[in-house]
Parts: C-alpha cells; structure tokens; sequence
C-alpha cells in the first residue's frame, strides 16, 4: 500500500531490490539503489534545516539526480518544484520566486545562466551542484550555501527522521502555462500523485517486466507520469534526453521498450520511420493535444504489435480520459471515457448536466483534482469550484476542476473534444501562454504594440506568430525582432513567423487588441507547409 509518491519505490526495493528501476545511458540502478540514494537525499536535505512543505526546485536535464532529488524531496517532507530544462534564466528565477524555494538542485553549467536572477530569490538557501564541481562557481548572493552533489549522497551518522505528512499533504509544484499572465503553479497532493499512477497502470496494465522511455519533460505532468507508474509497477524507467526523433526509435531497440508516451508533433515524426520488425513496444500513449488519423494509422501499420491509448488530461487533474485500442476503429476521434477513480461530467454554465450530444464544458471530479493554483486564489477560484452530489441521504461537497474545454457526450458516453475557451497556445505538446511570448516581445524598445497567437501547423500542432506595429522610425524588420526575442525564449516558444504590422493592431468591442481577427487573418499561413 502506498500513501505516499515516494513510496513506490521503497515498496518496489521490498519487493524485488535486485530489479532495475531506472536506466540513465551506462548508467543502471537496481530497486534498492535507487531507495538508498532518495533516502540519503532525504536525510542530507533536512540536515541543511529543509522544513516541512518546503519547496525544492530541480532544474536539470533528465538523469539519475533529476529523480533522487525529487523524490528525495518528497520523502524528506518537502516539495518538489521540476523545473523544465529548456527555461531561460528569467523563467526559471520567475518560478523559484514565485513559490519561494528554499534548496535548488541544478548543474554547474546551468547555475553559471541563473547567477543573475538568483538575488531576486530571496527564500533561497542552498544551491546542489551536480556533476563536476571543481570548477570555479558564479557567484551567489550572501548567504546561499553551495553543496556538491556527492554531500546528498553521503550517508550520515544519524539520520535525521522525515517530516510527518499525510496523503492530502502538497507533494509537488508543477509550473503550467495559462491563457494569460505568467506561468501558474499546480500544487499536487501526494494523493492526486498516487492515485493518478494508480489509475493509469491499472488500464495500461504496467507489470514489473515492462520498461517504459521517459521521453518527455519531468516537469510535465505527462512526462513524470512515466516515473510514477514505472515506479508503481517495479517496472524499469529509462530516461533519455533525446534530439532527433531517430534516437527515441534506437533507444526502444536497445532497451527493449514495451511503453511509449508522446505528444502529436513527435508521434508525427515517429510516424515516418522505419521500426524494427521485432519491435518490443506493447502500447503507446498519446496526451497533450489529438493525434491526427493519417499519425494513427501509419503508427498501427509500422507497430501492428503496440496497443494506442488515446488520453485526454490538464495538468489541473493529471489525466481525465482515455480510448480503450479496441474502440479505436468504431471512433477513432473520441476521447475515451474517464479513467479509473475519476468522474468526468459535460455541464452548463448554470452546473447542470448536458444531454446527450449537447455542447458543454469538460468537469473532472475525484482524487486526481489537484489542490489548487499555487499562491492565486482568485485563479484558483475561477477553475476549481465546490461540487456537491448526494449519495444514500448525505450531501457531499467536494472541489471539482472545470477545465475550460468543450466537448460533448454521445448516447453511449463517449466524450468528444469541441474547442477550448481561453487563447491558450498548443504547440510541440507544450501549452504556451500568449502573455509569455508578448512580454519578452514588448520588451524590445522598437515594440509599440504586438499579439501572440497560435495557428494550425501540420507538424506543430499549432504555430506562434507574432504580429508587431514598430515605433515609429525604429526601422524594425521580423529578423531583428526574431534575433532579439530568442535569446529571452526556450525554443518551444520561438515564433514561426513574425508579421510587422503597417498600422495598429485591430480591436475588439472593448477596446483590446482582437486576437480572434488576427486568429482568422493569419489561421492558414501554414497550410501546406511543413517548415
């Protein structure tokens, strides 16, 4: 029994120590190992003072100290706060303000980037530096110790004993992008954590034997999903930081991969090679936006051997549904029903329930709702709401996530996806928050006025483009814009076109710049072609 995220893997060390847990290149460490390093992690972390619910922010490629200082983190009491690697300094520094961390772990190469950002972080007490340390260090603001890694590991003479907490106890921060304003912190319990992993191995049917490719980012819901059920099954995690979509194909050779989550833009790649014929995959997930037909069926064609499950989720409540692969040819657009331990409901406004085929908004209930928007009850207020059903006499109230999507329901209950309510931008899996692109975009001084947008993309999923008005006299080109926007952006968030604008932006009936026109003008730039 697990109560706890962490607990996985100690119950999995009980059970079979000598079973390989996680996979990093040479690197391969056995069930036990794997429990030995999270507890030494634990123990060093509330040796630097670390108390209860405190946040610790990883930000690392994914490796073997990415996962021990997570979950180091969770056993100690803790929360952990993965950071996406791909962030810019003033993201990253952004984050651990926002949610006021207090130990960062992160590499030698990438705490040189951060130096800057990290005065304006005044929770922040200790720096782990993995890797090799020897070199000389940026420096850090007074009073932030700095710890080599191999400090986590060591093993001390009286360890001290872990903060007591419960299932409903915040185990994690994870930083997702909204519609507007900057990136919002998910705060998830220990029981949305175990009761998703619970849920998701049950209909993936995960067992000790299968080996499952972290292809995604840890930061990611998705992406540290692959690490929760792995963990819960005392299957094997193997972690890759993969750069074209050929290395993700020779990694399933060469490890002998049964599962395989990605999003639509790698599925799309993933589609076009040349696998194996004695392919070891077993299924394959997708999340993060639909996969397209043609994706689908040349995926069933190259791995007649690998189940598709096609999921639906928001980071708000992990995953909310899934199409089993036998209905896949009956409909292959549904999104599924809800998974196991959750209750997906399509509502009005008012809170009543559609009929069948009704348009209404996606309401996901159950132990997968996340406890809320870290530090932003107003946020918090507008997405999570009381939810109140009565069972046998007694009336039950309960948060309920509503997830701004509209779908339908048909006569057998299987959900379609409609529309999204909000400007939220889907591209390469990520959710990119138009706000984000805008203010580095305004924060060029030949900037008078500029949109973000998201647009079809045949690869992409969906495209950014940039509509800018220069000041006047700036003799600003979409190159010089381009050049000094993308040193201040992850590559995700590079724009795929920016259009300078003759005149201003249009507006809408209140006065703001029309995203919806720009939307419609600018809808089919991309429209059969693949750059």
């Amino acid at each position: 029994m697990s109560d706890l995220i962490h607990q996985f893997i100690f119950n999995s060390a009980a059970r079979t120590p000598a079973a390989e847990a996680l996979v990093y290149g040479a690197a391969r460490l056995d069930y036990a190992t794997l429990a030995g390093a999270v507890r030494k992690v634990a123990h060093n972390l509330l040796l630097q003072g670390l108390g209860r619910g405190e946040r610790v922010a990883v930000y690392l490629e994914k490796n073997i100290e990415n996962v021990a200082a997570m979950f180091g983190a969770a056993a100690a009491g803790a929360t952990f706060v993965p950071v996406n690697p791909l962030l810019r300094p003033e993201q990253v520094g952004y984050i651990l303000n926002d949610c006021n961390v207090r130990v960062l772990v992160t590499s030698a190469d990438r705490l040189h980037t951060l130096a800057p950002v990290l005065a304006e972080c005044p929770d922040l007490d200790v720096v782990v530096v993995t890797g090799d340390a020897s070199g000389e260090l940026p420096e850090l603001p007074a009073g932030v110790a700095v710890l080599a890694w191999a400090a986590l590991m060591a093993a001390p003479q009286s360890p001290p004993m872990p903060h007591r907490v419960i299932d409903t106890d915040m185990a994690a921060i994870l930083y997702t992008s909204g519609s507007t304003g900057r990136p919002k912190g998910v705060v998830l319990s220990h029981r949305n954590m175990v009761a998703g992993a619970n849920s998701v191995s049950t209909y993936l049917e995960n067992v000790p034997q299968d080996r499952i490719l972290a292809v995604l980012p840890l930061s990611f819901d998705y992406g540290l999903s692959q690490l929760t059920t792995s963990f819960k099954a005392g299957a094997t995690a193997v972690l890759i930081n993969h750069l074209l979509a050929r290395d993700v194909v020779r990694a399933v050779e060469a490890e002998r991969i049964t599962g395989l989550a990605a999003v639509p833009p790698l599925w799309i790649q993933l589609a076009g090679l040349a696998w194996p014929e004695n392919c070891t995959l077993r299924y394959l997930t997708n999340s993060g936006g639909a996969m397209q037909r043609p994706t689908l069926d040349a995926l069933r064609r190259a791995l007649p051997g690998a189940r598709p499950f096609l999921m639906y989720g928001l980071t708000e409540a992990f995953r909310s549904t899934y199409l089993p692969p036998d209905e896949l040819d009956r409909r292959p657009d549904s999104m599924g029903k809800a998974i196991p331990n959750a209750e997906v409901m399509v509502l009005r406004p008012d809170g009543t329930e559609c009929d069948a085929n009704e348009p209404g908004e996606l309401v996901h209930r159950g132990a997968l709702v996340s406890l809320g928007y870290w530090n932003d009850p107003a946020k918090t207020a507008e997405r999570f709401k009381p939810f109140t059903s009565k069972q046998h006499g007694l009336v039950l109230t309960e948060m309920a996530v509503w997830s701004g999507d509209t779908v339908r329901r048909d006569e057998e209950g299987f959900l379609y996806f409609l529309s999204r309510a909000d400007e939220m931008i889907k591209t390469s899996g990520y959710r990119v928050s138009p706000s984000e692109v805008e203010e580095v975009v305004y924060a060029r001084e030949h900037v008078g006025e500029a949109a973000a947008i998201g647009v079809s993309h045949p690869s992409l999923g969906q495209a950014i483009i940039v509509i800018a008005w220069p000041r006047e006299g700036s003799g600003m080109t979409a190159a010089s814009l381009l050049s000094a926007c993308k040193p201040h952006l992850p590559a995700y968030m590079w724009p795929a076109k920016i259009v300078i604008a003759q005149e201003r932006l249009p507006r809408n009936p209140n006065g703001k710049i029309d995203r919806k026109l720009l939307s419609q003008q600018y809808e089919h730039t991309f429209m059969g072609n693949t750059e």
